[in-house]
């Protein structure tokens, strides 16, 4: 893999990372035009997950503020945890701070994604990168984003969240494993299906993927980095700075445009890239 090469793919995972169109189907559709098809698919799979660390800081350093004051709030409710405990079982209320639920919320959330990761993890680097599994899947995923979208109620927000709907938000995000999904487009189609607005449901998308996308992303990367050449080591490192970079710009734009747009222009690219991708296979262009 070259400079080149690098720029491009790290532009489309920043591009992509954060909308509902699924990255890593894009990275792969990408990895294939450019020639990079000698790219073992373990090692796709680590690239792709390194890469993802640089648009998570995009995250990291957007909702700053919130992070710092859900930590704080979580910490502190940490802290007070056999209090609130005891006076649940006397049978007296015991409020939990909005952010500290917020905190828990995440981590239960966090859940699904961890046990079917584990459980499927050859599944999911072998068998599952496969680009006739990932056009199906973005066709049926982006159907099922349009009828959330159309259909969803949007009339709640992250202070409506209860742990059922954390879990559920988790098995969207779970979803996410198998290519051509999206981690986004998993979330926050349950998030609308739940009857959450498209901010809200944009929001905790993008919490939530922060424990996941750091833990898979830090351990694919200290698992292959000594194992890299020093040009792909290169290349993999610029490719995460221009995700970052671009990354950031989307999430910004993403959540001024969910105040008044619909997710209907990504259901529409996720259908036609999906059918493009079908058409691509059968004559040729790419291999699965």
């Amino acid at each position: 893999m070259n400079v080149f090469d690098a720029v491009v793919l790290g532009l489309i995972q920043g591009l992509t990372e954060f909308l509902p169109i699924s990255s890593s189907a894009h990275v792969q559709i990408a990895e294939q035009l450019l020639g990079l098809s000698d790219m073992s698919k373990p090692e796709l799979t680590a690239f792709i997950a390194t890469i993802q660390l640089g648009t998570e800081l995009a995250v990291l350093i957007y909702f700053f503020k919130d992070i710092s004051r859900i930590l704080t709030a979580w910490f502190a409710d940490l802290a007070k945890l056999p209090k609130r405990m005891l006076v649940r079982k006397i049978g007296a209320n015991a409020p939990i701070h909005q952010d500290a639920k917020l905190g828990w919320l995440i981590i239960v959330g966090s859940l699904p994604v961890v046990v079917i990761g584990l459980a499927f993890k050859d599944l999911i680097e072998n068998d599952l990168r496969n680009l006739w599994v990932i056009a199906v899947m973005l066709i049926v995923f982006g159907v099922i984003l349009g009828l959330a979208d159309r259909y969803g109620k949007r009339n709640k927000s992250i202070e409506s969240l209860s742990t059922k709907h954390g879990l559920l938000f988790g098995l969207g995000q779970a979803l996410a494993v198998i290519p051509g999904v999206s981690r986004s487009g998993g979330t926050i189609s349950v998030g609308l299906a739940l009857g959450y607005s498209r901010q809200a449901a944009a929001r905790y998308s993008f919490l939530l993927a922060i424990p996941a996308v750091l833990a898979s992303g830090g351990y694919e990367f200290l698992k292959t980095y000594q194992d890299l050449s020093q040009a792909d080591l290169v290349a993999t490192v610029i490719a995460a700075i221009v995700a970052f970079a671009t990354g950031f710009s989307v999430i910004v734009v993403l959540l001024r445009y969910l105040n008044r747009g619909s997710f209907m222009p990504f259901v529409v690219w996720r259908i036609v890239v999906g059918i493009a991708l079908l058409a691509m296979l059968s004559n040729g262009v790419v291999t699965a």
